[in-house]
C-alpha cells in the first residue's frame, strides 16, 4: 500500500472515531480512491504525500471538469480532499493545506420542487391504507409519517434508536450533520404510526428501524421505499426522502411558522440555508396570483 492510500486509511478510521455517518464516510471513501486513482495509474507510484502543491492539485481539479462532471459532484470531491488534507496537516505529514488554495465552483442556485399539500397527503394516506400488500407496511407508514412529520434527512431517519424517543411528550432526539444533537418534536399520526409498527415489530438491539435481514434499514434501503410508493401510488418515481423534508419545511413556512423554528427544527447551521424555503413560497404565490388575479 502507497503512503497516499494509508494515510486515506488513517483518516477514514478517525472519521469512525469522530461518528461521522456511514453514509458521509463511504462518500470520502469513495472521492479519495479516485483521487489516488488519478495520481497512481496502473504501474505508477503515487507522489510523496509531502509532494502535493497547488499545481498539482490543479491538474486533478482540470480533470473533473474535463470528465464534464457536474458542479455538486466536484464541490463534494473537493469538500473530501480539503478535509484529508486538514487531517494531514494536523497529523503532522504535510506543511501547508494546499487544497485550501483551489477554487469551489460556485453551484446554481436551483430552488427546490416542492409537492404540494394535498399530493404529501395523499401519498402518506395511501401508504397507510396499505393497498400495496408490502411485508412490512406498519414500517413502511412509519418511515413516511416521520420523514413528513418531522422533516428528517433519510441518515438522520435510519440512524434512530428507540432511546432516541421521549413517548410521553413525543420528542425525538436527532443526531444530524456533524453528530449535532436537536430535538424534534412529533404529532398524533406519527406517534399512532410508531405504536402500531413497535407492536408488530419491537426494536431489536435498540435499532428502530430494520431491513428484512433484521439488520440496520440503510439510508438506501429508505430512499427504495419511498420511491416504490410514490411510483406506485402517484406514479411519479422522482419522489425521494428529501423531498418530504422540502415538503415539511415549506408546508409549515405557509401555515406561518416562524423561519427562526423552522431553522432549529431542521437542524440548519445557518439561517440562510432556511431562507430558500421563502423563496419557494413567494414562487408559489406568484403562480397564484399570475392564475387568479384580473390584472395579473
Amino acid at each position: 500500500m502507497s503512503a497516499l492510500n494509508d494515510a486515506i486509511a488513517r483518516f477514514l478510521e478517525a472519521m469512525r472515531r469522530e461518528q461521522f455517518s456511514a453514509h458521509t464516510i463511504r462518500n470520502y471513501a469513495s472521492d479519495l480512491d479516485q483521487f489516488a486513482d488519478y495520481f497512481a495509474p496502473p504501474g505508477t507510484d503515487a507522489p510523496d504525500l509531502t509532494a502535493f502543491h497547488p499545481v498539482l492539485l490543479r491538474g486533478w481539479m482540470a480533470s473533473l471538469y474535463d470528465r464534464n462532471l457536474d458542479v455538486a459532484s466536484i464541490r463534494r470531491k473537493l469538500a473530501a480532499v480539503r478535509a484529508f488534507f486538514r487531517h494531514l496537516k494536523r497529523e503532522g505529514a504535510v506543511e501547508q493545506n494546499w487544497a485550501r488554495q483551489l477554487r469551489t465552483p460556485k453551484a446554481a442556485k436551483k430552488l427546490p420542487s416542492v409537492m404540494t399539500e394535498e399530493q404529501t397527503n395523499r401519498l402518506v394516506d395511501g401508504v397507510a391504507a396499505s393497498a400495496l400488500e408490502q411485508p412490512h407496511p406498519e414500517r413502511d407508514l412509519a418511515i413516511f409519517e416521520l420523514l413528513y412529520g418531522c422533516g428528517l434527512r433519510v441518515s438522520e431517519l435510519v440512524s434512530l434508536n428507540l432511546e432516541d424517543f421521549d413517548f410521553g411528550e413525543r420528542w425525538i432526539r436527532v443526531r444530524g450533520k456533524g453528530n449535532k444533537e436537536r430535538q424534534v418534536p412529533y404529532g398524533a399520526k406519527a406517534a399512532i404510526a410508531l405504536d402500531t409498527y413497535l407492536a408488530v415489530q419491537p426494536a431489536a438491539s435498540g435499532m428502530l428501524f430494520r431491513n428484512h435481514r433484521g439488520g440496520r434499514l440503510t439510508d438506501r434501503g429508505a430512499r427504495g421505499i419511498v420511491k416504490f410508493y410514490a411510483r406506485m401510488l402517484e406514479g411519479d418515481s422522482s419522489v425521494h426522502p428529501h423531498g418530504l423534508r422540502h415538503a415539511y419545511a415549506t408546508h409549515l413556512l405557509r401555515s406561518g411558522a416562524d423561519l427562526r423554528a423552522i431553522q432549529e427544527l431542521l437542524g440548519h447551521a445557518g439561517l440562510a440555508t432556511t431562507q430558500k424555503y421563502t423563496q419557494v413560497s413567494l414562487r408559489d404565490l406568484m403562480a397564484v396570483y399570475d392564475k387568479a388575479h384580473p390584472k395579473a
